[in-house]
């Protein structure tokens, strides 16, 4: 197939988690010349027009779709989907509608809420029902409505109690950087991986993020420091671990289930990744649900797939594989 790789506009002198997409888009190029597909690319912008214009004349068979935002905004992700759907363009990863309710983490939240899949409890500014009364100490974290890859976290989101984070989340209503409050779950950090497959979806092994020797007063997040900067504490002192003694069966398993009930409830495609934190008592909450996430060469993503002895080609031919329906155009 002749294939665009469309890919979210980045300036070079940008932050590394928005260069971090032309890392993706080099390592996807290779491996679909590699699976024998003819390839190209194409940066978006605010000027849907003038991307629209440029797929028509490139006339693909399929886009691979790796928008993370628009104009640096997480807000505008679904624009890419939303578009390709518009020019009944075949396209990978998830559609317009799951890619918005997924970005909003309010939304997800409340339709996890709503299908009895749990999620921390949550304050915001239009004062969203929370999953349950709350003690007034509990700790909260602010985080941004709609960013993904850690964006607007940091080492100080971590809040004392509900007072706190409610004044914080008022603070910031009418700004750029919308957030919420989200109950600190006190315990283990883990997210699953989800991979389209010919029978339908396969969850990749658990990945676990070690927290190791953290003080006492930091929180225990991944927050930007932890994804991004390679010089932070935070980047050195998180681990990923991809094994787990037979006494974790159990936990894995009912985050398998929650995941795959998270896939179909929200109509995921191609590939996904599900965040979970477990608390003391050893019970699971999902904490969000990433529709596109990054799959760098080292990324978490890629590291679930190949403990599951799977390769890159792999990955990319089973999620090229996996295209939401749209009356699209075949070259």
């Amino acid at each position: 197939m002749r294939i665009t790789i469309l890919y979210n506009a980045v300036r070079e002198d940008g932050p590394a988690d928005e260069l971090d997409v032309l890392n993706q888009r080099d390592s996807v190029a290779k491996a679909l010349s590699a699976l024998g597909h003819e390839t190209g690319s194409l940066p978006l912008s605010l000027d849907l027009a003038a991307a629209a214009a440029d797929l028509n004349l490139k006339n693909p068979a399929l886009v691979f779709n790796l928008v993370e935002s628009v104009d640096k905004s997480g807000r505008l992700i679904y624009f890419a989907p939303a578009m390709l759907e518009h020019l009944q363009i075949p396209f990978t990863g998830s559609g317009s509608e799951a890619m918005f309710l997924t970005t909003n983490k309010l939304l997800t939240k409340e339709r996890l809420q709503l299908a009895g899949l749990p999620t921390p409890a949550w304050l915001s500014s239009a004062n969203h029902a929370t999953t349950e009364t709350v003690d007034k100490e509990t700790r909260y974290i602010v985080k941004p409505v709609w960013e993904d890859a850690s964006v607007g976290i940091d080492g100080q989101a971590a809040l004392s109690g509900y007072d706190e984070a409610r004044q914080c989340v008022r603070e910031k209503v009418n700004t750029a950087q919308a957030c919420f409050a989200e109950q600190y779950i006190e315990g283990r950090e883990f997210n699953l991986s989800i991979l389209a497959a010919p029978n339908g979806p396969e969850i990749l092994p658990a990945a676990e993020i070690e927290f190791i020797d953290f003080p006492a007063d930091r929180p225990m997040i991944v927050d930007y420091k932890a994804k991004w900067e390679t010089g932070s504490f935070e980047y050195t002192h998180t681990v990923r671990r991809l094994d787990f003694p037979p006494a974790d069966r159990e936990l894995i398993e009912q985050m398998r289930m929650m995941a795959f009930q998270c896939w179909h409830l929200f109509n995921l495609h191609g590939y996904a990744r599900v965040d979970f934190r477990v608390d003391q008592h050893g019970y699971p909450w999902i904490l969000e649900i990433n529709a596109n996430p990054c799959i760098s060469p080292d990324s978490g993503f890629v590291a679930a797939a190949e403990k599951s002895n799977l390769a890159f080609d792999q990955v990319i031919k089973r999620i090229i594989g996996d295209v939401p329906a749209v009356a699209g155009r075949m070259s």
